[in-house]
């Protein structure tokens, strides 16, 4: 018998829910919006989603979503779905297909969220995951305990590839592990994406020379197949050690085939995460969602970060890095390491600790580092300070006795 993939999803309905999970379970599987003779009781048997729970919740007197049916009341229920593995077979898109289709605009739904994925060993057995993920990440960053401290190149466009080369020099004299494109600097005219990478990786290899280790710097080479294929070589051949892409802009099928490519560690950076998840009744949550992305080869994954700059809660930035830390399966650990960005200074790094229990994460902070009063090399040793507290359980203010730049930064930090 094969086995299944399970679902579970957040469901608000005018109908009357049992029916509207069974239209739901349809439209994802044989059926249609009438009865077919073709499909038989023998083929929806093998074929069918099933519905495996349906608990309710409550109800409201106005839909969370417009354009669904009319009705005085709506109940909100808890809905898990299930399908057998052979109906997509060992497939990312097509599973994406099958738990997030068209079940979303479904004229019985107004209000539908999807909360929870288990997948078997049968289908994630398939997929490689992720080539390098923490213990690759730390080998190539030297940095065996502890948080990898890294930023982002600021400002994120306008800058010439000869002066991005001097952002980098400044944040490597302060020890930094770790620095990124921002995701909106690819190959534009102003910074080329070949004159950058050699003009970065000069000053990482010279560096490396005489620090011993050399800091990991993700080139953004988001693009076309084969445009990121040649990018992710020329990284290779000048010596890097990271490469990143917008997850969302290339999809499923273009990270598999980068990981396919790739000899380096890939960073997933969500640009766009906000449309799948700000609305609470409309969507994904984190948990799920960051799966597929594993399954498909991602080493690093943006969680975002505590006190963020955006909309989104402590207690889902939390979940989301708890997540991509968890094991997807027994069979399957394909661990990823969680990157807490946006809005980030070293005021967050106690509380992020606390709150994943671990250090395994790579922590970002642009503006935090950059606009430190004592220059960038001074930003980047207040957040290391800031984490030295955070994992002896000291406070800011004793480590500030010990480290003078970190003693500057409180007063800049908000």
């Amino acid at each position: 018998m094969s086995e299944r993939v399970y679902a579970t999803y957040w469901m608000e309905t005018g109908g009357d829910p049992a029916r509207t999970a069974e239209v739901i379970a349809g439209e994802q599987s044989s059926g249609t919006f009438v009865a077919l003779a073709t499909e038989t009781a023998e083929l929806k048997e093998r074929s069918g989603a099933r519905v495996e729970r349906l608990d309710i919740l409550d109800t409201a007197d106005t839909p969370s979503l417009p354009g669904g049916m009319a009705s005085d009341r709506y109940t909100r229920a808890i809905l898990e779905l299930s399908w057998p593995v052979e109906n997509f077979g060992p497939s990312l898109p097509n599973l994406m297909s099958t738990i997030a289709g068209n079940l979303f605009e479904l004229h019985q739904v107004s209000g539908l969220r999807l909360i929870d994925l288990k997948l078997p060993p049968s289908f994630t057995n398939a997929f490689a995951g992720p080539a390098f993920g923490i213990a690759g990440t730390r080998k190539l960053a030297g940095v065996a305990q502890g948080p990898i401290i890294g930023t982002i190149i600021k400002p994120s466009i306008g800058l010439t590839p000869e002066e991005t080369a001097q952002q980098v020099r400044e944040l490597i004299a302060g020890d930094i592990d770790f620095i990124k494109d921002d995701e909106l600097q690819a190959d534009g005219a102003r910074c080329p994406f070949e004159a950058r990478v050699k003009a970065v990786m000069r000053v990482v290899n010279d560096a490396a020379d005489r620090r011993g280790r050399k800091v990991m710097v993700a080139f953004n080479i988001t693009g076309d197949l084969d445009e990121m294929r040649r990018r992710h070589d020329l990284v290779l051949a000048e010596g890097g050690t990271c490469v990143m892409v917008c997850l969302n802009s290339i999809g499923l099928v273009g990270v598999r085939e980068i990981r396919r490519h790739t000899q380096l560690p890939i960073h997933g950076h969500r640009a766009g995460w906000g449309y799948l998840y700000r609305c609470p009744s409309l969507g994904w949550d984190y948990a799920p969602w960051q799966q597929l992305w594993r399954l498909a080869g991602v080493d690093h994954l943006h969680v975002n970060g505590l006190d963020n700059k955006f909309s989104e809660a402590n207690a889902s930035v939390i979940a989301a890095a708890q997540a991509v830390l968890s094991p997807l399966n027994d069979a399957a650990p394909m661990g990823a390491m969680p990157v807490f960005s946006s809005g980030q200074t070293g005021r967050q790094a106690a509380e992020t600790y606390a709150a994943i229990g671990c250090a395994d994460l790579i922590h970002t902070a642009g503006g935090g580092i950059f606009g430190h009063p004592a220059g960038v090399p001074a930003g980047v040793e207040a957040l290391r300070a800031a984490w030295r507290a955070a994992m002896a359980g000291a406070s800011l203010e004793d480590e500030a006795t010990r480290s003078p730049a970190l003693r500057s930064a409180l007063g800049f930090w908000r």
